[in-house]
């Protein structure tokens, strides 16, 4: 079983989660692959990675040499089996398909080193069912990072009911040599962020719907009133409105008074017009995407 996790690193998923773990584990010194079974999405998330380093740079937060070795220590590879072999920690960021993380995991479980330990960065869905079909549950954790991972400090550590007290310890300290600071909670639907962070996001969704305040002012009411340093409407789009209606129908139906969790009818339908967010260019506000 690894109880130090010294790398490979192997990242599944190269969107904008995926590249940004793959990001921070190799700016922090760790050989990290990145996997993705579209080569032109892993070139764009080298680009990102560049490009977000090379950001670093000229704001005097990254020295040149760590840039340069942070970009030395990623590699890209549409080979799943290429990237976990001999990995001592591979975290999937592939999107939420409880059916998808099974079959990525157990793929890369094959490949990685004996005794590896296998990170989900779901953000809702249990992380028991993630780890019950896959060899060895107790070596299954949560690692969840949020967006942007470079600049976020957060890294929530989820364990399950089999998951070993070594594997959390190593997750814990590996996520501190990344610059996180580490909370540890209990598998519970929506962990302690997702709960707490959507039911203001959905709430203030409500809001623009009721036609109580446009999106700027219910955010620079959070922002100016609260202490919030993003509102939940612009966070909403960096998280992508259609990760939170997923979330959000999820925890409707596992959380015994998860009503409050339903989706807005005007959440149900920027997601099926496209209006995602960041991402697709446009949300609760306009983002240009170059």
């Amino acid at each position: 079983m690894v109880t130090e996790i010294q790398g490979p690193v192997c990242v599944l998923g190269a969107g904008t989660m995926g590249r940004g773990i793959a990001h921070v584990s190799a700016l922090a010194g760790f050989p990290t692959r990145l996997f993705d079974v579209s080569e032109a999405q892993l070139a764009a998330a080298r680009q990102a990675v560049a490009r977000n380093l090379q950001k670093g740079v000229d704001r005097g937060k990254v020295s040149a040499e760590d840039r340069d070795r942070a970009l030395a220590n990623l590699s890209t590879t549409p080979s799943l089996e290429a990237a976990a072999d001999g990995a001592d920690l591979v975290i999937e960021a592939v999107p939420e398909r409880i059916d998808l993380k099974h079959e990525v995991l157990a793929k890369a479980a094959g490949a990685a080193t004996a005794g590896a330990i296998l990170a989900t960065n779901t953000s809702s869905l249990s992380i028991d069912e993630i780890a019950a079909p896959l060899p060895d549950p107790g070596r299954v954790l949560g690692m969840h990072f949020f967006n942007p991972v470079h600049i976020m400090k957060l890294l929530e550590i989820v364990v399950g009911k089999d998951t070993r007290d070594g594997v959390r310890e190593a997750a814990v300290t590996f996520g501190t040599k990344l610059g996180k600071s580490c909370i540890v909670v209990k598998n519970s639907p929506g962990f302690a962020t997702s709960r707490l962070g959507l039911v203001i996001g959905l709430e203030a969704i409500r809001m623009v719907e009721e036609g109580v305040a446009s999106p700027e002012d219910i955010d620079k009411a959070m922002e100016l009133g609260y202490g919030f340093p993003m509102g939940p409407l612009r966070l909403t789009d960096l998280v992508g409105l259609d990760v939170r209606l997923s979330i959000a129908e999820y925890l409707a139906e596992h959380l015994p008074e998860g009503a409050h969790f339903r989706p807005p009818k005007l959440l149900r339908e920027m997601v099926a017009a496209g209006k995602l967010g960041k991402k697709s260019g446009e949300g609760f506000y306009r983002w240009d995407r170059t």
